[in-house]
């Protein structure tokens, strides 16, 4: 397993924890919205952290947008795997030809 997996393995464990000892548990309990803003707020600080090349801070945002991400998907019962197939589906097709086929 590696860390994206674990890390998704992880957010679901916390699913049914106590949102007052989890901030994932937290997060969760306040729904879908929530959720996405909070993943809006972690890509906009990525953003100005490379906007300003700061290799430093866009490295622990980016961290920090995965983690959210993963989160936002799980507030909507979607599993990592079911984005990394969808990945897999796309890898060797050009960018330009898979948006053209949407």
């Amino acid at each position: 397993m590696n860390t994206l997996e674990t890390l998704a393995a992880t957010i679901r464990e916390r699913v049914s924890a106590d949102p007052e000892s989890s901030w994932t548990a937290k997060l969760l309990s306040c729904g879908p919205e929530k959720c996405a803003e909070k993943f809006g707020e972690e890509a906009i600080e990525a953003i100005v952290a490379c906007v300003k090349d700061d290799r430093d801070n866009l490295t622990a945002e980016a961290a920090d947008v995965m983690y959210h991400l993963i989160v936002m998907l799980q507030s909507r019962d979607i599993a990592l795997d079911s984005v990394l197939a969808e990945l897999s589906r796309r890898q060797g097709v050009s960018g330009i030809d898979e948006k053209a086929s949407r």
